[in-house]
């Protein structure tokens, strides 16, 4: 079940979904998801190169219009003409994903500045431009009730060694989609918010456990479940929360993570290590305790 659809063909009919880092990895992934259920796409990314490919691809594929434009989201006037150039060629845009991202692993103090802001632009600064582009001609519109889904992470709301820029800008991003989504509401505007945990991808992958790390670290072993998610199963959950049928979700910040961040909250949870031969040994010595 977790390589197949989970909502009807025609859940997203009519519906035009703008995706920031759409033409790659998990956001070319939902796109393809939301396009066999009827919508049509508006991508965005830097490589142009990459994006036409990607729209040929998915169009062929669906049979549905993807648009494209190469946008940088950290230029607030290339996000403005990248929503307008969807609203041109479809006429409107009802769904923003916030998708794109930036992130890599090291020590904090052997980041430079620039390496800070380089994640931090990317996706807090990112974030921020397309929502203010997209919500500010929604709000001028006032037709109809829109949507907008962030895609943070688990450690937004933990902190998280070794990956401060990006704990920090996905928070922020995490804060933003609780407080528009009561400012907004009055606006016919929702926010939600998915935080994924493992969920494989060649490029972001690559670059946050690059070489042979991922094998050597088993990330899969710090999910209870014991295995990364599917894309599918990411795909399911985005799907949902910008269909009609999550209309009363508004705010909510989702997890789809096999429970890997409460094996990492739990203060016992190390014990999990512990083998039959062991626990054995603990009782015992617990009951000898006791006398």
């Amino acid at each position: 079940m977790r390589n197949q659809g989970m909502l009807r063909d025609d859940a997203l009919e009519g519906k035009v979904i703008a995706i920031t880092g759409g033409g790659t990895g998990l956001g070319r992934s939902m796109g393809e998801y939301f396009l066999s259920l009827g919508a049509r796409l508006a991508i965005c990314g830097r490589r142009e190169e990459v994006l036409q490919k990607a729209a040929a691809e998915m169009k062929e594929k669906s049979g549905q219009d993807v648009f494209y434009q190469s946008c940088d989201v950290r230029r607030y006037e290339e996000v403005e003409a990248f929503r307008d150039g969807a609203l041109a060629h479809f006429g409107q845009v009802d769904v923003l994903l916030n998708n794109a991202a930036g992130n890599f692993i090291s020590p904090t103090e052997k980041l430079s500045p620039g390496a800070f802001d380089a994640v931090i632009d990317i996706v807090l600064k990112g974030t921020k431009n397309a929502t203010l582009a997209f919500g500010k001609h929604w709000i001028a519109q006032a037709e109809k009730p829109r949507t907008v889904l962030n895609i943070v992470t688990t450690y937004a709301s933990t902190g998280s060694a070794f990956v401060v820029p990006s704990a920090m800008a996905k928070a922020g991003v995490t804060a933003m989609t609780r407080s528009l989504a009561v400012e907004w509401a009055r606006h016919g505007i929702r926010f939600n918010a998915i935080a994924p945990g493992p969920f494989p991808t060649e490029g972001a992958w690559s670059r946050l456990l690059p070489g042979d790390m991922g094998e050597r670290l088993k990330v899969e072993n710090q999910v209870p479940l014991k295995r990364a998610g599917e894309r599918q199963e990411l795909a399911n959950l985005a799907a949902y929360l910008v269909s009609d049928f999550a209309e009363y979700m508004n705010g909510e910040v989702v997890t789809i993570d096999g429970g890997e961040w409460l094996l990492g909250a739990g203060q016992m949870n190390f014990l999990e290590a512990i083998d039959d031969k062991t626990w054995e040994w603990i009782a015992q010595a617990t009951r000898n305790a006791k006398k």
